[in-house]
């Protein structure tokens, strides 16, 4: 495929995640031109703590890479989030700062600055979804951009591509699954014998678990996660705080061998689901039947299961983290605005030769 522009880009953020999508980007740089013909020149990489690197004339990711793995800086430019987001030659703002639920910050002001100027913005930030989806989705609309977050929901395993775009058509009733992989990680080694405390430590000294491992054992991530269903999928916008919240705490081996001898699994469950006109959202353990798709995952795998008006249930089931995994939705994002500016430029100039 003939490749059309070049595409500018930004990192506000180069931890886990704005690596991993650097990795991809180097790694698939032939193939992207030549498959999909997307091409890329990254102008400026802002951190969080180590700096800024400014290069109009472009930045070589992979020598960036290796100096990031050696521990050093990544430049020593002075310039904000917000500025580089705005620098000239710009098209795309990958915004990788971490989720802050509370008030969205950095990402939110980032988001907002970069759709008022016309950026598109690829995101996993949860938090700016969670906030303001409504306000920032009316925002890129009127400049005439793309804000898509793919990877907030389940990583690079696509959720909220798959409904909106590969189920158009269709009726979404209902999101339903397993969205946190700690949680899932920890009840299937209950499963296998574990008490619960043991199971967590487990999940910690593994890395599956924070030093604080509240948002995911208290149900915060899955709860957000069924926010974003709910507001995006199923087109009604929740506030974190309505969405009905209960983490695994609770849950005792004995719960899972006795769930297990009845037939059934003990998943921790985000739900989003419509019913007589309103949309309710969830996350709570639950016991799947052993029959169910979502029985059958186990460990840090999570899985999503859409209920259907034309075609029944559809489950995806695949990784919820990690570097490379999550950079690869935003990588699809970014192909997919990549796709379809080349395709409104068609149109533009289909109707000007008909017209």
């Amino acid at each position: 495929m003939r490749v059309e522009k070049e595409w500018g880009l930004c990192f506000v953020g180069f931890g886990n995640v704005g690596q991993g999508l650097a990795r991809l980007l180097v790694k698939k740089e032939q193939e992207l031109a030549s498959r999909w013909g997307f091409s890329c020149r990254t102008l400026a990489v802002v951190g969080k703590t180590k700096g800024a690197l400014v290069r109009p004339e472009g930045i070589g990711l992979a020598d960036l890479l290796l100096r990031v793995g050696r521990g050093e800086p990544l430049g020593s430019d002075s310039v904000s989030p917000v500025e580089a987001a705005l620098l000239p030659g710009v098209d795309m703002v990958i915004d990788v700062t971490p989720t802050n639920l509370k008030d969205g910050e950095p990402g939110l002001s980032l988001t907002r600055a970069a759709l008022e100027a016309g950026r598109h913005v690829v995101t996993s930030d949860k938090g700016p979804v969670s906030l303001a989806f409504p306000e920032l989705k009316k925002l890129a609309e009127a400049r005439g951009c793309s804000y898509r977050f793919e990877g907030s929901v389940m990583s690079g395993t696509p959720s909220l591509n798959l409904a909106l775009e590969s189920l158009a058509g269709c009726d979404v009733l209902e999101a339903k699954g397993i969205v946190n992989g700690t949680t899932n990680y920890i009840l299937t080694r209950m499963e296998d014998g574990l008490e619960y405390g043991e199971a967590l430590r487990e999940a910690m000294e593994r890395g599956y678990a924070e030093a604080d491992p509240s948002g995911d054992v208290d149900g915060w991530d899955a709860a957000v996660k069924a926010q974003i269903l709910a507001g995006v999928v199923l087109g009604s916008s929740h506030p974190l705080s309505s969405v009905d919240r209960r983490g695994i705490a609770g849950i005792t081996k004995k719960d899972v061998e006795d769930a297990l001898a009845r037939g059934y699994r003990i998943k921790l469950v985000a739900k989003a689901s419509r019913a007589g006109g309103t949309v309710r959202a969830s996350v709570a353990p639950e016991e799947v039947p052993l029959s169910h798709p979502l029985a059958g995952v186990s460990g840090a795998t999570n899985a999503l299961t859409f209920t259907t008006d034309t075609l029944g249930d559809v489950t995806i089931i695949g990784p919820g983290a990690g570097r490379e995994e999550t950079g690869q939705a935003l990588l699809s994002d970014m192909l997919a605005i990549a796709a379809g500016m080349r395709n409104t430029k068609r149109n533009l100039i289909k109707q000007s030769v008909f017209h």
